[in-house]
């Protein structure tokens, strides 16, 4: 019994700080801090923002890519999440959630808004646990800066 609530216990923990990964992601990004965006992926991670943009791999094309487009593309940006779904597995975890997000253009476009989910998966590090995997999932958009996304996979 007492293992049980231990494990309950470390489970729930294990959630809250994934959650505060996905939340302190889009916390960073929206305040323009691109090195610590990065520093919650792990050294060898994959980010897949769409078919249209490509793949980053590694913590260092993420930290550079993220840097570029917050000083060229992106005046403002402003990143909610919800819905976060999280399937632990030891020390991996894989998670969805769903985000909206709204982007002022430095080029002075519309703004972009975007409705979409967060497909994450997670390491566990000695620095805690780490994104190793992100791609985002579009359901709908408006004026925003891709033509092309990932479907969500609605049925």
């Amino acid at each position: 019994m007492q293992d049980d609530l231990a494990a309950r216990l470390a489970a729930m923990e294990d959630r809250a700080a994934i959650a505060d990964v996905i939340h302190a992601y889009c916390w960073h990004f929206d305040r323009n801090e691109p090195d610590a965006v990065a520093d919650l992926f792990t050294t060898d991670a994959l980010v897949d923002y769409g078919p249209d943009a490509p793949d980053l791999h590694g913590r260092e094309a993420i930290r550079a890519a993220v840097a570029k487009g917050l000083a060229e593309t992106f005046a403002a940006t402003s990143h909610h999440v919800s819905n976060i779904r999280i399937t632990l597995d030891g020390e991996r975890a894989t998670s969805a959630c769903l985000l909206y997000a709204w982007h002022r253009y430095r080029a002075g476009a519309p703004d972009g808004e975007l409705w979409a989910q967060y497909h994450h998966r997670f390491v566990r590090t000695p620095e805690g646990w780490r994104i190793a995997e992100l791609v985002l999932k579009a359901a709908g958009m408006t004026h925003f800066h891709r033509a092309r996304m990932h479907p969500i996979g609605r049925l």
